[in-house]
């Protein structure tokens, strides 16, 4: 089942997510395809419960989108990403315009690290401690981000931020227009 994506001004998608387990969390399975209908139908590469008003660790990634760009080497990722923790970024830092789902037409670049090594547990309750680089690491970067509280504008620079912020402010109103289902933020400031 398609869901709406929640955009930006949405609390939800300030606050650091809770911790699940996977093992016990009801309807895990239903929670998990519903959020790869709802990213597929997005055209996204990825997407975390945050996203769809959940405020638990949890994302999906899948990346193959990006084979046509890349060379024969990208091996794209399709995962569940349960309870994550980043312990290490390294490698080189490099830009790349990156954009959001629950920031509708905006995009920007963003410099991040090229490698990371990450825990997380799949939906079978099974750990796993993994390192990735280039894309792959880019997509879990961005996605982590979100259990954590942060969306990609907030590695802007000051001055690209501000020059964003009628755009941003729109989107808060719901004054702009998607290809996909998406919850605007009602609430009072």
């Amino acid at each position: 089942m398609v869901l709406p994506i929640y955009a930006f001004g949405q609390p939800v998608l300030k606050q650091e997510a809770a911790e699940i387990d996977p093992t016990s969390y009801p309807d895990l399975s239903i929670l998990i395809e519903n959020m790869w209908d709802t990213m597929k139908n997005a055209k996204g590469v990825g997407l975390a419960a945050p996203q769809i008003g959940l405020g638990i660790k949890l994302f999906v990634i899948d990346t193959s989108p990006y084979t046509k760009d890349e060379d024969q080497k990208f091996l794209p990722l399709k995962k569940v990403f349960i309870n994550a923790v980043v312990h290490e970024e390294s490698g080189t830092s490099w830009p790349f315009e990156e954009g959001c789902l629950s920031i509708p037409d905006i995009r920007a670049d963003v410099e991040r690290l090229s490698t990371i090594k990450i825990e997380y547990w799949d939906e079978q309750g099974q750990k796993y401690i993994e390192s990735y680089t280039g894309l792959n690491a880019r997509v879990i970067q961005h996605e982590y981000d979100h259990i954590m509280g942060v969306l990609f504008i907030d590695h802007l620079k000051p001055l690209k931020k501000r020059m964003l912020q009628r755009r941003l402010e729109n989107i808060k109103k719901g004054q702009i227009e998607c290809d996909y289902k998406v919850k605007f933020y009602r609430g009072v400031k």
